[in-house]
């Protein structure tokens, strides 16, 4: 039974012993900075989908089976490549380009399988994939730019550069950490050339500072001896004025009696002065109080008399003034009735006197028809008399008016201031006849006109009659 019990043990203990050495076979284990890949059968990765034919393991353990399945490591430590790159600016100056490149496998899943995908076996290769992905962008973008351009701000060049190669470097699962420009060489001497004028322009300035310097240098030692000559000359005055001091002292010790006598003459001279001044002080406030105080109160008082009195007379013209105004006001209002009065019953007196001038009016048209009736009925009449027997009515008409006819004939001596007659009386009767037959002439042409009038228009105008005209 011991030897079996032992048996047993040596058995279990091998089993164990095995199973611990598969174990430690089959299990696998992926350091920080590298990803495991593990091929051989189909497996499910996050991220990638179904039917990638390997999984990736990274920072943890994992089971692998021997023969069935195959282990890689594939690193993710940082790595770097050198770039010199020749180009061509947009100006046609060729430059070189000096620079680094720090890429990495991207930590997602995605760009671990890009990366096992392309460099698995071939991670020693990647350097100088990157570096001819980084070159040919960075000789694109350098075409298209100046020197002054990259020399001033690479910040530029670089950011396109990157910007450029992300889609490439995505896709073959890397990631750029960082991108330096070292150094830009110019074969051609024209970036030398392009500092000279700075340099000359450095050096013009610090010519210039020196010269500014020297000056102000110059100017400070100036200063300092023109201060030292100062202080010379300020302590030379100073000294001069103490002696003049002292030299004053002396001769005001010598002259100090006669000025203390003059002195005290002087203090006599100002103390009856003051007395004086005193002396006319008080007089002035005596006659101030002995004259004006009194000639004050009494214009005061007469002022206030006068004041007063002007008050009454105003108040008394007020009072008048308001008297007047009340007695305006009652005398205005009773012409006012009055005037209302008068005004209704002038109205109604226009209204009589109207009716009473129509109807006077109407009479006296009915009595100016009347009268003009009866003077057309007159004149109508002697228009049918005139008709009839036109003699008869000039005859009727001359013997009506003789005497006026004879006085008019009569009428040509009237201007006559002396008339000297030579046949005597017979001559007057001469004279007085010729004036008749005058008369009896003017009825004749009367009596002719008539005819004339009467006659048709086509009847021949009656020859004139001379009218005999006799001398005085």
């Amino acid at each position: 039974m011991p030897m079996a019990f032992g048996v047993v043990a040596g058995v279990v203990l091998a089993a164990i012993l095995v199973l611990v050495g598969l174990f430690k076979l089959m299990w696998r284990v992926a350091e920080p900075n590298e990803a495991l890949v593990i091929s051989g059968s189909a497996h499910k990765t996050e991220g990638l989908g179904d039917g990638m034919g390997f999984r990736i393991v990274t920072g943890r353990g994992t089971l692998v089976i021997p023969g069935v399945q195959a282990v890689r490591k594939l690193s993710l430590d940082l790595n770097e490549t050198q770039l010199v790159v020749d180009c061509v600016t947009h100006q046609g100056i060729p430059l070189r380009v000096k620079g680094v490149v720090i890429f990495k496998i991207g930590d997602d899943m995605v760009s671990i399988a890009n990366a096992a995908r392309r460099f698995l076996d071939q991670q020693k290769m990647m350097p100088e994939r990157v570096h001819i992905v980084f070159a040919g962008h960075l000789r694109s973008i350098v075409g298209g730019l100046t020197v002054e351009d990259m020399i001033r701000d690479r910040e530029k060049l670089i950011g396109q550069t990157r910007a450029a190669c992300g889609t490439e470097m995505e896709k073959l699962g890397l990631i750029v950490d960082s991108l330096q420009i070292h150094e830009i060489e110019d074969p051609t001497g024209y970036i030398k050339n392009l500092t000279m004028p700075h340099a000359a322009a450095v050096q013009r300035d610090a010519r210039i500072a020196q010269a500014e310097a020297n000056r102000l240098a110059t100017e400070a030692e100036q200063t300092a001896f023109a201060r030292m000559a100062e202080a010379t000359r300020d302590s030379e005055i100073l000294q001069a004025g103490y002696q003049a001091e002292r030299d004053r002292a002396a001769a005001a010790a010598r002259q100090a009696g006669p000025l203390s006598e003059a002195a005290a003459r002087q203090e006599v001279v100002v103390q009856e002065t003051r007395v004086a001044e005193l002396e006319s002080l008080r007089r002035e406030q005596q006659l101030q109080a002995d004259v004006r105080k009194p000639a004050d109160a009494a214009a005061y008082e007469i002022r206030t008399r006068a004041e007063a009195e002007r008050d009454a007379q105003i108040s008394a013209a007020q009072a008048r003034a308001r008297e007047t105004e009340l007695e305006a006001a009652a005398e205005a209002a009773a012409m006012e009735a009055r005037g209302a009065a008068e005004a209704k019953a002038t109205r109604a007196t226009g209204e009589a006197e109207a009716a009473a001038a129509e109807a006077k009016g109407l009479a006296e048209a009915a009595s100016a028809r009347a009268r003009g009736l009866a003077e057309a009925e007159a004149i109508q009449a002697r228009a049918a008399a005139l008709a009839e027997n036109q003699e008869a009515v000039v005859a009727q008409q001359l013997a009506e008016n003789w005497p006026a006819i004879v006085q008019a004939g009569a009428g040509a001596f009237g201007n006559v201031d002396q008339m000297i007659l030579l046949n005597g009386a017979e001559g007057m009767s001469d004279l007085f006849t010729k004036a008749l037959t005058m008369g009896g002439t003017g009825l004749g042409l009367a009596r002719r006109l008539l005819t004339t009038m009467s006659e048709p228009p086509t009847a021949a105008p009656p020859e004139p009659h001379s009218v005999p005209v006799t001398d005085a």
